[in-house]
């Protein structure tokens, strides 16, 4: 399924294209690590923002708040 992008987006598209291109191997190499992390960053940023989004004060706890509800979530031991 192809999306239709605005045109400003097209031109980006075409420049991205183009520069890739004309980077060597080496180049390209070097590139693509900086190009993966930033990618990555995105993609992690994104999930915090849509996380903000759908929870809600209360909705999550913190490392300590759970610690300190394990006791009174796990049943009690039985001894005979």
């Amino acid at each position: 399924m192809t999306r239709l992008l605005p045109p400003v987006m097209n031109l980006y598209r075409s420049r991205a294209h183009h520069l890739i291109d004309r980077l060597s191997d080496a180049e390209l190499e070097t590139f693509w690590a900086v190009l993966e992390t930033a990618y990555c960053d995105f993609y992690v940023l994104r999930a915090i923002e849509d996380a903000r989004r759908t929870h809600k004060p209360g909705d999550t706890l913190t490392r300590e708040e759970a610690i300190q509800l394990l006791p009174l979530v796990q049943p009690a031991p039985r001894t005979l």
